[in-house]
């Protein structure tokens, strides 16, 4: 019997090799939703975090940090401030989430903070015990990473009050404890930003065969100047 609520129109027909691959392994699961599970479970340990939130790309794991913020608390300002040297889409997924964006020069490596924030995008860092007390991480497993599944992100996170928010919200604001039919279901307005069990699964045989520790992948000398796009 799943944890889960039954699937709407069907259980689905799994055509990627890598759910049953890693059943081969030794990861036992039932629902294929239970592959996300192990996934999250995996990489927080393997970070020294509470908690992980898989969704489907680093740059959502940002904006759901965002949003996580404005919801369970007061941010005192209207600006986060970022690198002017880092990736396109962080400007971007902070004006979505209602900030400002403001840039300031730094050298850095491997991950920065998005100031004044808890958040760090750790795009380019992937090493063990990585994590650090209160903060909220987010990770990339695009095909140029060291979990290099394609496409996905992660949350790590410490308080069960914020990875319940960003799983629901994560998710289409979908309890997936409740009948899909009830008018419970439904817990608010979410996004459509989660990982895929096949990617995780994915995820989960690429973690096994990358080392613990590794060299951060690089930093601010990797990405041009952005702060032009504050004028735009």
């Amino acid at each position: 019997m799943s944890k889960y609520n039954p699937w709407p129109i069907g259980r689905p027909l799994i055509e990627r090799p890598e759910p049953e691959i890693i059943r081969e392994y030794g990861y036992e699961w039932d629902d294929p939703r239970d592959i996300i599970d192990i996934f999250e479970k995996k990489v927080a340990k393997f970070a020294g975090s509470n908690y992980a939130v898989a969704v489907d790309s680093c740059s959502h794991a940002i904006f759901l940090s965002l949003r996580l913020l404005c919801h369970l608390y007061e941010i005192d300002t209207n600006f986060i401030k970022i690198p002017i040297n880092t990736y396109v889409s962080l400007p971007h997924q902070i004006k979505h989430a209602g900030f400002n964006v403001n840039y300031y020069y730094k050298i850095w490596h491997g991950m920065y903070q998005l100031l004044p924030t808890r958040i760090w995008d750790a795009a380019l860092r992937w090493s063990k015990s990585m994590y650090r007390t209160n903060r909220l991480m987010c990770l990339s497993f695009q095909i140029k990473k060291r979990i290099p599944i394609g496409k996905g992100g992660m949350i790590l996170c410490d308080k069960k009050e914020e990875y319940d928010w960003l799983k629901l919200a994560s998710y289409d604001g979908r309890d997936l404890n409740t009948p899909y039919d009830s008018k419970g279901h439904v817990k608010m307005d979410g996004y459509h930003y989660y990982m895929t069990p096949e990617d995780a699964a994915r995820g989960i045989i690429l973690m096994d065969r990358v080392p613990e520790v590794n060299e951060d992948q690089g930093g601010w000398e990797n990405y041009p100047d952005i702060s032009w796009l504050q004028h735009k």
